[in-house]
C-alpha cells in the first residue's frame, strides 16, 4: 500500500505512462472535455483541490522542464495567485500563449488531471523531460 507521495492510483498510472516530451495537463474545473484524452477528475468542491496543490504533489516524483499557460492567466490573476503559481512551477520554463491555443494543444496530451480549481485560465500543459 502506498503511504507517501501521490496515493491516487489513477494519477500514479497516468504519470507512469508519460514519457520523454509527452505532455500532460493539470486543469481547472472548467477546462473542456477532450475526446480521446484520458481525464482524471479529482474535483471535490469548488476550489478543492487547486492546480497548484496537484503540481506540488506531482513535482516530488515527476520531471518536467517546460510548460505552457494561457496569457489570459497573467492578465486576470492577482499578484498573490501569480506568486503561488511561480513557486509551484519553479525551475520550469513557461511559454505564454492564447488560451485557445492551449486548449487545441490539449488534444495531443497523454492525459488531463481536472481539479476543482476556480482560478480563471489556471490550466497548465506540462512537457516531461
Amino acid at each position: 500500500m502506498l503511504v507517501a507521495g501521490i496515493i491516487n492510483p489513477e494519477i500514479n498510472s497516468l504519470l507512469s505512462r508519460v514519457r520523454h516530451t509527452d505532455t500532460l495537463i493539470v486543469s481547472d474545473w472548467g477546462f473542456p472535455y477532450m475526446a480521446g484524452v484520458e481525464t482524471i477528475d479529482i474535483s471535490l468542491v469548488a476550489g478543492i483541490p487547486r492546480v497548484v496543490d496537484v503540481l506540488r504533489a506531482m513535482r516530488v516524483n515527476f520531471n518536467c522542464g517546460k510548460g505552457a499557460m494561457a496569457t489570459e492567466f497573467r492578465e486576470t490573476s492577482s499578484a498573490e495567485t501569480l506568486c503561488c503559481y511561480e513557486e509551484a512551477l519553479e525551475g520550469i520554463s513557461i511559454v505564454w500563449e492564447p488560451h485557445a491555443l492551449l486548449k487545441a494543444r490539449a488534444k495531443g496530451a497523454v492525459g488531463i488531471i481536472r481539479t476543482g480549481d476556480t482560478t480563471r485560465f489556471g490550466n497548465i500543459l506540462l512537457e516531461s523531460t
